[in-house]
C-alpha cells in the first residue's frame, strides 16, 4: 500500500524564520535553494514542511534525505514519521529501492560516496527531493562530493540545510551556488540565512556562558626535559598543545576540578527551573571518555552515560539519555552535529578538536530553548584560539573559494602530534609524560565580552560565578556578570586596602608594585566592557555588536584574547563613538 499524503492541516506552527524561508522557497519554485540556520533553530522541520508541501501538491512523488551520521538517519525518521512522513532509516545500497510503505529513505554521505549509482537510478525512478543535511559534508572528500552531484543531479528539487561555518578548503560543495565578489572570490550564496544572534533575539535559542579554565601546568618532553606552562599565555603552538594535553589529562587535577564547577553549575540549573539539565563531556578518544566517565562517578556518585562510536547500539544509548534525568553523558565526536538532546546545559569541551565548524557543531548541541529564560554553559580550557572562537559565537562565515589563507583555527597537527602516544616499545614508549595541572576560572564569555578575574577553583570567588540564576535573558546575564565582575574587584580593593593598613606598616607605605601583563589585561577587560554596558543603554546595540564595531575599526582578535594595546585602543575608541 502506497504511503499517504502528509496532512498539512496537521504539522506543527512554524516559526518566523521558517514561515519567511518557506514562502521564499515556494515563490522561488528554483531547483536548488540553500538555507542555513544556526543549531536548535529547526531546519528539521522547515525542510519537513517543504517536503510536505511538494508531495501534497504533486511536484515530487519521494523525497530523500542525506545525513552526516547513522544516528542521524534514524533521527530524521522519527521527525519525519510525527509529520506523516514516512522515511526508511534502514535502507541499503543493497536494497535497490525503498518498500511502498515509505515516502523515501534516509541515507548517510558514506553510503551515497559509496555507491552513488544506486542512488541515480532511485532518483531517477521517481520525481524526488533531496534534503542535503549539513550540506558541508559533501566536500569532506573528492568521493563523496562526486557522489552526491552524480547521485542527485536527476533530483526536481534539492535542499541543502547547514548549521555550522562552512568549511575552509577551495573543494565547491555540489548544487551550492557560488558568486564572485569585489575581490575575484567565489563566496557561497544562502537562500536563507538565520544566524545566533537572530535565534537569541527572538528566543528560539539560549544564551551560552563559556566559563574559561586556565592554570599551571608541567609535562616531560619526549627528550626527557620538564617544562611549565600557564595555560592560556601566549606561547608557540607547540607548548599550547602540550599544556593543552596536559590539562586534559584524565590522571591530572585540572580535568577533576574542571569537572567538579561542572557539575556544581549542573546543580544550580536543576535547583532553578530546570530539573532534567544534563551535562555532556566531549572528549577526544574513547580511552579518555571511559577515563571521565569514571571521574564523573567518583565526583558524584552517579554513574554517566557513555557513547563511544557511531555503532549499532548508540543511538539506543542517545536516545536512553535523551529520555531519562541521567546526570551526565560522556562522548567522543559522535554527539557532536545534529543529535538532538534539548535538555543538555552544561558542556565540558574536553577534546583536542578545534576548527571553527567542529567547535560550532559542538556548542550547537547546548542552544536549543525549551522554555523562556533558559541559559547554557559551556566549560573550556584557556586556550587563545579557543577563547576567540567563543567571543565569535555570532560570526556568519561562508565558503570561500580560491583564498589564501592560514591553517583553519589551531594547527590541529600539532596538538594531534602533541595527543599522541609513541608507538616505540621499551623505554622509547609514552615518552610524554603530563605531571601536573591545576585549574582555575579565568574568564567568563558573554557576547563576546570578557568577565571576571582569575578565581582558584573552589573558593567562593568560583562559585559566585557558578551560581548565576539558570533562568535569565540574555540582558540580564550581562547585567549580572558585570555586576559579580564589580564585586569580585571591589573585594580585592578591599583586601589591598586592609593589607596595606597593617600595623607593621607603621613606617612609611612602600608604594604599590607594579601590575603585572595579566593584571593590567584584566583591568583593562573591565574598563573596556564597562564602556561598552554604557554604550549598550544609551543606544539600545546588543554589546556583541558594539565590540564587533571596535575590532572593525581597531582591528584584532576578540578581546578575550586581544593585546593590552590593542584593549587600550579600542577604549580610547569607544569614548570617542
Amino acid at each position: 500500500m502506497a504511503a499517504r499524503t502528509p496532512a498539512l492541516e496537521t504539522f506543527p506552527p512554524l516559526r518566523a524564520w521558517q514561515r519567511k524561508a518557506l514562502v521564499e522557497y515556494l515563490r522561488r519554485r528554483t531547483e536548488d535553494f540553500t538555507a542555513v540556520a544556526t543549531p536548535g533553530a529547526g531546519k528539521t522541520t522547515f525542510a519537513l514542511r517543504i517536503a510536505a508541501e511538494l508531495l501534497a501538491d504533486g511536484t515530487v512523488e519521494a523525497v530523500t534525505v542525506v545525513a552526516p551520521t547513522e544516528h542521524l538517519k534514524t533521527q530524521w525518521a522519527q521527525s519525519a514519521a510525527r509529520v506523516g512522513i514516512q522515511l526508511d532509516a534502514a535502507f541499503r545500497n543493497a536494497d535497490l529501492h525503498s518498500s511502498a510503505d515509505f515516502h523515501g529513505a534516509v541515507v548517510t554521505y558514506a553510503q551515497v560516496g559509496m555507491a552513488p549509482q544506486v542512488h541515480r537510478r532511485r532518483t531517477m525512478t521517481r520525481r524526488t527531493l533531496v534534503i542535503l543535511d549539513e550540506i558541508h559534508h559533501a566536500g569532506d572528500s573528492r568521493t563523496w562530493g562526486d557522489g552526491v552531484k552524480a547521485a542527485f543531479e536527476p533530483a526536481v528539487r534539492r535542499l541543502m540545510l547547514t548549521g555550522t561555518p562552512f568549511r575552509s578548503d577551495d573543494n565547491p560543495i555540489p548544487f551550492v551556488t557560488y558568486e564572485r565578489g569585489g575581490d575575484g572570490l567565489l563566496r557561497s550564496r544562502a537562500d536563507a540565512v538565520y544566524g545566533y544572534a537572530d535565534a537569541l533575539r527572538d528566543n528560539v535559542v539560549r544564551p551560552v556562558l563559556f566559563l574559561a579554565y586556565s592554570g599551571e601546568t608541567r609535562w616531560r618532553t619526549n627528550a626527557g626535559d620538564e617544562l611549565a606552562a600557564r595555560l592560556g599565555e601566549p606561547m608557540t603552538q607547540d607548548l599550547v598543545a602540550q599544556a593543552w594535553r596536559t590539562a586534559l589529562d584524565p590522571a591530572g587535577d585540572w580535568m577533576p576540578q574542571v569537572l567538579r564547577a561542572a557539575d556544581a553549575r549542573l546543580t544550580v540549573l536543576r535547583n532553578a527551573g530546570m530539573p532534567d539539565a544534563g551535562g555532556l563531556i566531549i572528549a577526544s578518544d574513547q580511552q579518555t571518555a571511559r577515563s571521565y566517565a569514571k571521574l564523573i562517578e567518583r565526583l558524584t556518585g552517579e554513574k554517566a552515560a557513555v557513547v563511544l562510536s557511531d555503532d549499532q547500539g548508540a543511538s539506543a544509548r542517545i536516545a536512553t539519555f535523551a529520555a531519562s534525568e541521567q546526570r551526565w553523558l560522556v562522548a567522543v565526536r559522535m554527539v557532536s552535529e545534529g543529535v538532538d538532546i534539548p535538555r543538555l546545559a552544561v558542556g565540558v569541551y574536553a577534546t583536542s578538536a578545534s576548527t571553527p565548524l567542529y567547535f560550532a557543531q559542538a556548542i550547537g548541541r547546548f542552544v536549543r530553548a525549551r522554555r523562556p529564560g533558559e541559559t547554557a554553559s559551556v566549560f573550556l580550557p584557556s586556550v587563545p584560539h579557543l577563547l576567540g572562537l567563543a567571543s565569535e559565537m555570532e560570526a556568519e562565515r561562508d565558503h570561500v573559494l580560491g583564498k589564501p589563507k592560514d591553517r583553519e583555527g589551531f594547527d590541529d597537527d600539532l596538538l594531534e602530534r602533541a595527543q599522541r602516544d609513541d608507538q616505540a616499545s621499551g623505554e622509547l614508549e609514552k615518552r610524554f609524560a603530563a605531571l601536573s595541572a591545576t585549574a582555575e576560572l579565568d574568564q567568563v564569555i558573554f557576547d563576546g565580552a570578557s568577565f571576571g578575574t582569575a578565581a582558584q577553583a573552589g573558593t567562593p570567588e568560583e562559585e559566585e560565578y557558578l551560581g548565576l540564576p539558570g533562568l535569565l535573558t540574555a540582558d540580564q546575564v550581562s547585567l549580572l556578570l558585570t555586576k559579580r565582575q564589580a564585586e569580585q574587584l571591589a573585594a580585592q580593593r578591599r583586601r589591598a586596602t586592609e593589607r596595606a593598613a597593617e600595623p607593621a606598616a607603621t613606617a612609611t607605605a612602600a608604594p604599590p608594585p607594579p601590575m603585572s601583563a595579566a593584571q593590567r589585561r584584566v583591568a583593562l577587560r573591565r574598563q573596556l566592557n564597562a564602556l561598552v554596558a554604557a554604550r549598550h543603554h544609551r543606544t539600545g546595540l546588543p554589546h556583541g555588536k558594539i565590540h564587533a564595531e571596535l575590532r572593525r575599526l581597531c582591528g584584532g582578535p576578540p578581546s578575550a584574547q586581544a593585546t593590552i594595546e590593542q584593549l587600550e585602543e579600542r577604549i580610547a575608541t569607544v569614548q570617542t563613538l
